[in-house]
């Protein structure tokens, strides 16, 4: 299936510039918080089956209503996969891991998983620091997948990482008043 911006410029080859056809392979998206807004530019080259994965559930409006739930300053803030009273959303099958070659540097984006490589389905987390324990080194440490990174809103990122956070049931560092995920849209 052909991206809609690169059908375009297939059927009309010469009104097409590079430009337009690199802006395809990095779709903005905008993450509305309760604390505001966040823009993310995604690298469909670096990992085209995570950027697809994030970009179906955004056209689902699947993030609506999820909340950061793991909030830890000096390291991650997480979301995209349980609501305010901690109940996990019913997701997808998981995604095989991708090797994007992008680092878990300060202000990106990356797929949350369990000890298992191929497991991430909606969850998220950007990185407050560079994070190298979290890089891809390989088989044996595989590290998360990288998909993109934040073009504007770092200071949202930063305010959501100073949030108070405590235990609610078995889960810890989660935000004493719920920071809930208006929507996730495409704004490209």
């Amino acid at each position: 299936m052909l991206k809609p911006l690169l059908r375009g410029c297939l059927l009309a080859l010469p009104l097409c510039s590079p430009l337009a056809l690199a802006d395809a392979d990095h779709p903005h998206v905008e993450i509305r918080t309760t604390q505001g807004s966040i823009e993310l530019e995604l690298d469909a080259t670096a990992a085209p089956h995570t950027v697809d994965n994030f970009l179906s559930y955004t056209r689902e409006n699947f993030y609506q209503g999820t909340v950061f739930h793991r909030v830890i300053d000096g390291f991650m803030i997480q979301g995209g996969g349980m609501t305010a009273d901690m109940t996990t959303k019913k997701t997808h099958d998981p995604i095989a891991l991708e090797e994007s070659g992008l680092k878990n540097t300060r202000g990106t984006i990356a797929m949350a998983r369990t000890g298992q490589p191929d497991s991430a389905t909606s969850q998220f987390f950007i990185n407050l620091v560079d994070n190298q324990a979290l890089d891809y080194r390989n088989l044996y440490e595989p590290g998360y997948t990288v998909f993109g990174h934040v073009v504007s809103g770092m200071d949202v990122v930063d305010a959501i990482a100073g949030a108070p956070t405590g235990r609610r049931g078995p889960y810890a560092d989660v935000p004493s008043k719920p920071i809930t995920i208006l929507s996730v849209e495409r704004v490209d």
